[in-house]
């Protein structure tokens, strides 16, 4: 399974991504809410240790807008506060629990196995925009005429795109955070993987275009 743990106290951060990995975990650590959104937009996992109090954007804001972005990871919340006023917030913008500093860590492990224990029915994530849907739960990409099961690198370049619509997104920014850095892929596998969607989005009657703006890079909008 894997965790993102946001957490901006380097020390902590340490202890928890060891302990994580050392319990089968894998692990990805981020310091702020900023880092941490980045991650989620990008990233698939099976849950999130979010701490409150964190610089660039606290864990509530990063809770609210995932949330607003249809994303159900579970989340864990962590507070260095007491007050119930922290706690009922955090739940009442969709974490699924919370601990309050300092805590045990095998408390913490025994409500994250709880957290992450998979449900016997499956339920996909499904991202809409436009008259396009990409289920995160089989890669399957679809609109009014059809639907494609993407391949690997073809649904994480659809779903970074649709996480950021209208947003210009360069191609070191696919390289960096879907291609590994030994693979040695280039900007022009990018743009191999944008024509193979391009032409997915048309057969299936997608309303959605992907832009390509010179020397600059690509975005997804809707057609005019």
């Amino acid at each position: 399974m894997k965790i993102l743990i946001a957490e901006d106290d380097p020390s902590l951060r340490r202890v928890l991504t060891a302990l994580l990995e050392k319990n089968s975990y894998s692990v990805d650590a981020v310091g702020d809410g900023e880092e941490a959104l980045e991650y989620l937009r990008i990233g698939s996992y099976d849950g999130v240790i979010l701490d409150i109090m964190m610089p660039k954007m606290d864990g509530l804001e990063v809770l609210t807008v995932i949330r607003r972005e249809k994303n159900t990871v579970p989340v864990l919340m962590l507070t260095a506060k007491s007050e119930i006023d922290d706690k009922v917030a955090g739940l009442d913008l969709g974490a699924n629990d919370y601990l309050t500093k300092p805590f045990d860590l095998r408390e913490l492990l025994a409500r994250l196995r709880v957290l992450t224990r998979k449900p016997n029915v499956q339920q996909s994530n499904i991202l809409e925009l436009g008259n396009t849907r990409l289920d995160t739960g089989t890669f399957t990409l679809s609109a009014p005429r059809g639907s494609y099961r993407l391949a690997n690198k073809e649904y994480q370049t659809m779903l970074l795109l649709m996480r950021n619509p209208g947003i210009l997104l360069p191609p070191g920014r696919f390289l960096e955070n879907i291609w590994d850095p030994e693979s040695k892929a280039e900007e022009n596998t990018v743009w191999t993987y944008i024509s193979y969607l391009r032409r997915k989005l048309g057969a299936i009657g997608s309303d959605l275009q992907i832009t390509t703006r010179r020397n600059a890079g690509y975005l997804l909008e809707k057609k005019l």
